[in-house]
């Protein structure tokens, strides 16, 4: 699948270059890549302490899949470096831990596409997802089966679409006591399919979308049938009858009924009244989703995102009495009528905040992070705070 164009990289068959950098006896090329590989994790992770990045890459038993540039003025450079996955691998208990991933975001990747003689520009999240794939590809054949990694909130997306998951199912004793766990990190998994073609990762999608699409056809009418547009707008008349000929005509539109529409909607709604309501439920129903998708990405967030474990936290109901958190109250926006206004939202979570604050000492990662919600919570609900006031 890969042939090897110089002693230094390996190229792909779509062009682009890489290679694996260790600190185990390296060459004088290596040791210019292991300075570009902390130059790299450094500025694309600003919040990573630099010593820390630099015992990890400088590790001999962390190794780095690195891809690099093609252009020659940046040989030997800083910016040969265009994207790298640093990594330490645990082969007796088939896993590995990935600890840096990094892309430079001032660059971007050429591969070429020798059926079409041109160069193809990959951005910057299908470099990431390029990256990825490939280090799966290389790591199965080393009998390696689960990546394991801390992703902190602007991370986990990016792990979620590369198949990682919250969910452990790799059994905790193979990695009991090699993993450090991490304040404000999430531990995330994936599964490394023996089967699967990595490299080939979209091919394998198109090809697989396109066979559902062509079987969806031949049962599915809506891509070849056309109906009639309705000839005249739905304005109401005085007279009655023409009033049931408008209705009647938008019943028969196929997929009104189905959709739960009864004719006494029909007529309310073409009179200008009804349905406001539910317009103004699902768009205050919209806008509290919105807030907790702008809390769920603070840093400070994680330690309210699933209820306390009572059965390693034991006296925690006896100090909380009313528990709550996150996935709780996304729970019951998302599924019940619960929070019928902003006020009722607010006070949930200034609830979740002060039993935080209530069972935790002040000097605690927790009670600091009670208190920067807190704060950002002013700033979210500035209507609900000066009511309190």
């Amino acid at each position: 699948a890969e042939k090897k164009q110089a002693k230094d990289y390996f190229t792909t068959k779509d062009g682009i270059r890489w290679c694996m950098v260790r600190n185990q006896n390296p060459s004088d090329v290596d040791k210019i890549r292991l300075v570009g590989l902390k130059s790299l994790f450094a500025k694309q992770l600003p919040k990573m302490p630099r010593s820390y990045i630099v015992r990890l890459v400088f590790d001999r038993k962390h190794e780095s899949l690195v891809l690099l540039s093609s252009d020659p003025s940046h040989k030997g450079t800083d910016d040969e470096i265009i994207g790298s996955i640093c990594y330490r691998p645990y082969h007796d208990m088939r896993f590995a831990e990935i600890a840096f991933c990094a892309v430079n975001t001032s660059q971007q990747v050429s591969s070429n596409n020798k059926k079409e003689s041109h160069q193809l520009t990959l951005p910057v999240s299908g470099l990431r997802a390029k990256l990825m794939n490939m280090l799966k590809s290389r790591v199965v054949t080393e009998g390696i089966e689960y990546f394991i990694t801390y992703a902190d909130n602007f991370a986990i997306g990016y792990f979620k679409k590369q198949g990682f998951t919250k969910a452990i199912t790799m059994p905790r004793e193979r990695f009991r006591g090699l993993i450090k766990e991490y304040d404000g990190g999430t531990m995330m998994e994936c599964y490394v399919h023996p089967s699967i073609d990595f490299l080939h990762m979209p091919e394998i999608l198109n090809a697989q979308r396109d066979f559902i699409l062509q079987r969806i056809r031949l049962n599915a009418k809506s891509h070849s049938t056309v109906y009639d547009p309705v000839q005249k707008p739905m304005v109401m008349e005085s007279n009655g009858a023409r009033q049931n000929e408008y209705v009647a005509r938008a019943m028969a539109i196929p997929g009104v009924a189905e959709a739960g529409w009864t004719a006494a909607d029909i007529q309310q709604t073409a009179s200008g009244g009804a349905k406001d309501g539910d317009r103004q439920r699902s768009a205050l129903k919209t806008e509290m989703l919105q807030i907790l998708k702008k809390i769920d990405e603070q840093q400070c967030v994680w330690p309210f995102r699933l209820p306390v474990d009572t059965t390693e936290v034991t006296d925690y109901l006896e100090i909380i009495k009313d528990p709550i958190d996150l996935s709780t109250i996304q729970k019951r926006l998302k599924k019940e009528d619960y929070y019928r206004t902003k006020h009722l939202l607010y006070t949930d979570l200034m609830r979740m905040v002060n039993n935080c604050k209530l069972y935790n000492t002040s000097d605690s990662s927790y009670y600091e992070c009670a208190v920067q919600l807190e704060e950002y919570l002013k700033t979210v609900f500035p209507d609900e705070v000066s009511k309190e006031k």
